[in-house]
């Protein structure tokens, strides 16, 4: 063996020694229990970053459960991500001088698929430069012809049940890329705002948004605020920059009486609230902001001004006007903006698809309740159950075009929507018209993704959603708990009848090293090859699991995966003294008494037997097989960090530091204990380490052409 451990000799063989013998698919134990983790798809329009290396607590799993003999499938795929490819294409697109604009719809797709396509190869090798063993035979990609068909299938299902409808209602929109999102995907940020005192007619309400004034279409306070009762129901005249106007007071429960003065404008067209309120005293839904972001011609000689230059100048005329009574210049607020550009995001209202979510929430809620899905963490069940039972109905169209578009076609004979699972409809079934639009539309890309696990097994082979279906963990971010799991968990019982998964596991957030969410425009995004290459996949491996209790965020430290490459080093020279240094009348362990075949019941590893054993022999063996009691069920339970840790522990101080000390002066008797112990924790510590692990464990006797497919050691009774 060489003096020293050199990843670059060991990784890439193993890997394809590992692929090329169809260790990574379930068959290699075909009466095995089914074991089942589908992949997060990362999405597929950049290289992975430093927290997608968070996958290893899956390959644990896998590897894991491979040993223990079951059927395990890890099933790969990756995201076509709509919105956030399309907005990482038109970056790539502006440094060529150029725009989305400058293309018809089918060369943009087509030049975007190219895009992600190319990035796909090169994330497929990252992922496997890490060790991760996927059964890549069954990958897929959310627009994989196949899938895009299940997932039109559910949209015509949910259409015909009633849970689709097309409404004009209030979208969140940016109007820098000209596209909707849902709730989740506005951030909030708290900022210092003018709050503006203004004055309408002998009522003062308080506004921070003055741009909007044009759209009111009332004025409301509480019902029970005592201090307008004179006025709830009368019309009432108001002064305006653009001259005299009259507008109704009305009374709404809505109404905050604590808020500024108690009395609020109602612009329909511009908040969700006075939608809501609009809807509910009929109120016109006036809208003077274009979806470009710019007044539109109902506000008089403000019209084309942004929303910023517009609020100055009403601002500076209503105080020539002295319709402003005060301003409050240090009031609190949050503002809605773009989780990708930072552009503040406009209230706006527009027809589009809406999913009816309250009796799906429900069904989500249920099943966690009774224990048919449990959440580890325990703790984040109180966010699952928060979010969930103040869901609102999901807004699924987006104005993009890279994405699964939306199968349905306005008829302009009879203006009715036609609905169908994909197919062009010849004519109209209503009214026999052929003048049929077809929405330009895409698909949330949350709205694909959340039937995920159904739409995979449904596509992969015959047989494999029967076999591995309700699939057995969800493990995945915390940060993705709404926008991805507890969907995926509304749409598979709704589409499937069954629950997705059986465990929802949640890791927490690797930050960068002072702490910091990473990000491309923060420009500290860390790549996890640079940490494989310059530490070794191993040690990066075992470093994002070691030492931190798992569900919580933890940053990326040096010293940390420093130590974890000092500890592949000590393996190394383990193996080194055992192998390399046996004395030459040593007697060697019998493989045969003990690896038993993998797909037999009988998997037991027996530690040597001797009626003289030596006391440090049985010590460490005791101590051994106590190791395989912790570590086994610390996996089980998801605790890997405790798993880690124990391992860590066992194999430096107690085998390394006191059991191979202790053996020097009588090392032909000791050796085929030291061979025993040390396979066993080359066994237990593959799922965490398996590229050392592997060149390691071949290097002893052992039985079988691979650790893979060895069997998990079971602690002695």
């Amino acid at each position: 063996m060489d003096k020293t451990y050199d990843q670059t000799k060991v990784e890439s063989k193993w890997y394809k020694f590992w692929e090329g013998l169809g260790f990574f698919k379930p068959e290699i134990h075909p009466k095995g229990r089914p074991y089942t983790i589908i992949l997060p798809p990362p999405n597929a329009n950049a290289p992975l970053h430093f927290g997608h290396a968070m996958y290893v607590v899956e390959d644990i799993l896998i590897r894991f459960h491979r040993m223990l003999g079951d059927s395990a499938l890890w099933l790969p795929g990756s995201d076509h991500a709509g919105f956030e490819t399309q907005v990482v294409f038109e970056k790539e697109l502006e440094k060529k001088g150029k725009s989305r604009f400058d293309f018809d719809r089918e060369t943009l797709y087509q030049m975007i698929w190219d895009f992600v396509q190319n990035n796909k190869g090169e994330m497929e090798g990252q992922l496997r430069r890490l060790g991760f063993s996927l059964d890549w035979s069954r990958e897929k990609f959310t627009l994989d012809p196949d899938i895009i068909k299940i997932v039109y299938k559910t949209f015509k299902k949910m259409f015909d049940d009633g849970l689709v409808y097309r409404g004009n209602r209030i979208v969140n929109f940016c109007t820098k890329h000209g596209t909707s999102f849902s709730d989740l995907e506005v951030l909030y940020e708290d900022r210092i705002s003018p709050l503006y005192y203004i004055k309408y007619g002998p009522l003062t309400l308080a506004t921070t948004r003055l741009e909007t004034k044009f759209g009111d279409t009332a004025v409301a306070v509480h019902p029970d605020d005592s201090r307008y009762q004179k006025y709830i129901g009368k019309i009432i005249d108001i002064e305006t920059v653009l001259g005299p106007a009259k507008i109704k007071v009305i009374a709404d429960s809505a109404v905050d009486p604590e808020f500024g003065t108690g009395v609020i404008k109602v612009t329909p067209a511009h908040s969700m609230l006075d939608f809501e309120i609009g809807q509910r005293h009929n109120l016109e839904i006036r809208q003077v902001i274009g979806y470009d972001g710019r007044l539109n011609e109902k506000t008089g000689k403000f019209s084309g001004m942004t929303v910023k230059e517009a609020r100055a100048a009403i601002a500076k005329e209503m105080l020539e006007k002295n319709l402003i009574e005060k301003i409050d210049e240090n009031y609190k607020n949050r503002v809605g903006v773009c989780y990708k550009c930072g552009t503040e995001i406009e209230p706006l209202p527009s027809e589009q698809w809406f999913i009816k979510t309250a009796e799906l929430a429900k069904a989500a809620i249920e099943v966690i309740k009774k224990g048919e899905i449990k959440i580890y963490p325990k703790n984040f069940e109180k966010t699952y159950f928060n979010w969930l039972k103040n869901i609102k109905d999901w807004n699924i169209s987006r104005q993009i075009v890279w994405g699964i578009q939306i199968p349905a076609w306005f008829c302009n004979g009879c203006d009715q929507w036609i609905v169908t699972e994909g197919e062009t409809p010849p004519k109209c079934p209503n009214c026999n018209s052929k003048l049929l639009e077809r929405d330009p539309d895409v698909f949330d890309t949350w709205f694909s993704s959340g039937q995920w696990p159904f739409a995979t097994l449904q596509t992969t082979r015959p047989g494999d959603f029967e076999k591995f279906y309700p699939t057995t963990i969800m493990e995945t971010g915390r940060d993705i708990l709404f926008f991805w799991v507890a969907r995926m968990v509304m749409m598979g019982i709704y589409a499937t009848g069954k629950i997705p998964f059986e465990d929802i596991v949640l890791h927490g957030m690797v930050l960068d090293p002072l702490g910091k969410k990473m990000s491309k425009s923060k420009n500290n995004v860390v790549s996890p090859m640079d940490i494989a290459d310059q530490y070794g996949a191993d040690a990066a491996r075992l470093a994002l699991v070691y030492g931190t209790a798992f569900g919580h965020d933890q940053s990326l430290s040096h010293p940390k995966l420093q130590a974890m490459r000092n500890f592949t080093n000590k393996l190394w020279n383990i193996g080194r003294f055992i192998v390399d240094f046996a004395p030459d009348d040593a007697k060697h362990l019998n493989p045969s008494v003990i690896l038993a075949c993998p797909e037999s019941d009988s998997r037991v590893a027996n530690a040597p037997q001797n009626d003289n054993i030596n006391p440090d022999d049985e010590d460490i063996l005791e101590k051994l097989s106590k190791t395989i009691e912790v570590t086994s069920k610390a996996i089980n339970s998801y605790r890997f960090h405790d798993a880690a840790d124990t391992l860590y522990e066992f194999i430096w101080h107690e085998f390394a530091d006191k059991y191979i000390e202790s053996t020097k002066d009588r090392r032909a008797e000791a050796q085929p204990v030291l061979e025993y112990v040390f396979r066993t924790c080359l066994e237990l510590l593959h799922p965490f380490m398996p590229f050392i692990t592997e060149e390691l464990w071949q290097r002893l006797p052992h039985q079988g052409k691979s650790i893979m497919v060895t069997s998990w050691p079971k602690a002695t009774e």
